[in-house]
């Protein structure tokens, strides 16, 4: 996995996220977002020792309805699923434990 530091305007669909298979996890945020920039150095590491994680950063706002359908309140929020069902999620993790908690129960 490369590092992945900048969120993209996304045409990913709900739909098509909940039929995604295997582990994803999407990222929402935005560049300009200092909460976002200063996670990514808890984010990155965890995230790079699961390859079998595939990742999406994604750009959200108001009116970006997959942000919406996730509802997505605060930047950023990791949303982590299995084959397209949502097993949990971590937002403006400050430390690495939550999210490495999050991605090792997904491995059980």
């Amino acid at each position: 996995m490369t590092p992945a530091t900048d969120y993209a305007a996304s045409d990913l669909q709900r739909e098509t996220a909940d039929s995604l298979q295997g582990l994803v996890a999407l990222q929402f945020g935005t560049n300009w977002c200092g909460y976002c920039q200063n996670a990514q150095a808890v984010i990155e590491p965890v995230l790079a020792s699961r390859p079998d994680i595939v990742r999406y950063l994604i750009e959200d706002g108001p009116g970006r309805p997959l942000g919406r359908s996730y509802r997505v309140k605060q930047w950023p929020t990791l949303v982590l699923l299995r084959d397209g069902k949502e097993i949990g999620r971590v937002v403006r993790p400050q430390d690495a434990t939550p999210l490495q908690d999050l991605v090792q129960s997904a491995s059980r």
